[in-house]
């Protein structure tokens, strides 16, 4: 059955185009593929020649919208267990104290399987329709969690991760290992024949991987066409570290391995050079941008205009458990401080801290709307599965977000569109995403949030 939407709908078709029809219609084949949206209902409908038994309508309160699902480009599963624990290290002394202990208990899949049947409940609850999943060094459990994001419904990219040196001992592969491995995981997740959850090639990053790996992974993404993520630029002393191994920059010992593609994300790119930023654009490679573990674990702020100015594609990640929260939502507000931190050093002369070192009064701070695309089609288009998702462009799938500002608390007034999405970026939470839906179909409900 054909499902009508009548109200407001918002979405982003591009960083700079935001779109939306106060009070329009959505329509939702029984396939979940959207097939009309826009302000004229009547027009579409006489057009559409269907028989009106065969339309089920839902229609919004003034309080309520519909935008697209949430893309969360960068997040560690098996770290959900710990997150909120360690904050106050500096990225390697939290890996080694905190992360690699925790990710080696993944070989027992009991202990897995209750970890993320918890994460992939929570991202859905706070509105994540599209997660790129870092897993373990475990092939078992990594398809574990890969079943478990299938079975509730989430689209995902899974990586087997994979490290070979400079990683302890209890946590660690050979070169042939990690190879066989991840070419194994791929296979066994393509026979899953889920067209939501797909594999993506996951080297750690540079620095626990040799170059016979980082070739052997990158060998493998091109053999088999799939998806890549990593690390890149996230710390300054991992920077210096892994420049002294590869002898080229950060970018360079990914691209010597064939792993910058049209299918790349890398993560966070703080700290990334301009001969890099300009490679990753010539690669067709994109950036997550991490802005609440930048900080928690005091690696930088990322200037994400810069990057976007450079013709790179950004999305947002969560990066659980460098980042405290699961929640985008709480990443977009995260990107929007960021960018106004940055306005105050590049502008400002700050009492205590003195003045700009490098004034650029051109700086334009990142605004909501953009943040917004930021989270959803620019997260997509990272992933580079925005031919399916991100917006509510005619025969994409229905990855979609109820929202409704007026749970909590109901505003004093009717709001318009811009108050609506501002309303609920600024002062929103998991609590107002009444139902999700992903391809159609609805994975969460009033009763289970």
């Amino acid at each position: 059955m054909t499902t009508i939407y009548r109200g407001t709908i918002l979405h982003t078709k591009a960083f700079d185009e935001f779109e939306s029809f106060e009070n329009g219609f959505l329509a939702v084949s029984k396939d979940g593929k959207i097939i009309g949206v826009g302000n004229d209902y009547d027009s579409w409908l006489s057009s559409y020649k269907c028989n009106a038994s065969t339309l089920s309508e839902v229609r919004l309160s003034e309080d309520q919208f519909l935008m697209p699902g949430f893309v969360d480009c960068h997040i560690h599963a098996p770290q959900y267990a710990q997150y909120g624990l360690g904050l106050d290290m500096p990225l390697l002394d939290w890996l080694n104290t905190y992360t690699f202990p925790l990710e080696a208990k993944f070989s027992d899949q009991s202990y897995a399987l209750k970890v993320y049947k918890s994460v992939v409940e929570a991202t859905i609850r706070c509105g994540t329709t599209l997660a790129s999943y870092f897993a373990t060094n475990n092939l078992e459990s990594t398809l574990v969690l890969a079943r478990e994001a299938a079975r509730q419904g989430q689209r995902a990219l899974i990586g087997k991760v994979c490290s070979n040196c400079n990683s302890p001992d209890y946590y660690v592969e050979t070169t042939e290992e990690s190879a066989k491995a991840t070419e194994k995981f791929v296979a066994e997740l393509q026979g899953l024949k889920n067209p939501l959850v797909l594999p993506t090639i996951t080297p750690r990053f540079a620095l626990s991987c040799s170059k016979e790996l980082l070739q052997e992974l990158g060998d493998i993404a091109k053999r088999l066409d799939v998806h890549v993520q990593s690390h890149i630029s996230e710390n300054l002393a991992e920077v210096e570290v892994v420049k002294g191994i590869f002898r080229t920059s950060y970018a360079g010992a990914y691209d010597d391995a064939g792993l910058l593609t049209k299918k790349t994300v890398m993560a966070h790119g703080v700290h990334l050079e301009d001969e890099e930023i300009a490679l990753l654009k010539q690669r067709g490679t994109s950036v997550a941008h991490c802005p609440a573990s930048n900080t928690m674990l005091n690696s930088g702020l990322c200037d994400v205009q810069r990057l976007i100015n450079a013709g790179v594609t950004v999305g947002l990640g969560t990066d659980v458990s460098g980042g405290n929260s699961v929640s985008i939502q709480d990443a977009l507000l995260r990107a929007l401080d960021v960018s106004k931190h940055l306005d105050f050093f590049k502008k400002q002369n700050i009492r205590g801290t003195g003045e700009a070192k490098n004034p650029d009064p051109k700086y334009a701070q990142l605004k909501y709307k953009q943040a917004l695309y930021l989270a959803t089609l620019g997260g997509a288009k990272a992933l580079s599965l925005d031919h399916m998702t991100g917006n509510f462009l005619l025969g994409k799938e229905f990855d979609a977000l109820l929202v409704d500002v007026g749970v909590v608390e109901k505003p004093v007034r009717p709001l318009n569109v811009n108050e609506l999405i501002e309303k609920f970026i600024y002062t929103g939470n998991d609590r107002n995403i009444l139902e999700v839906f992903v391809a159609g179909k609805r994975v969460k409900t009033p009763e289970s949030a």
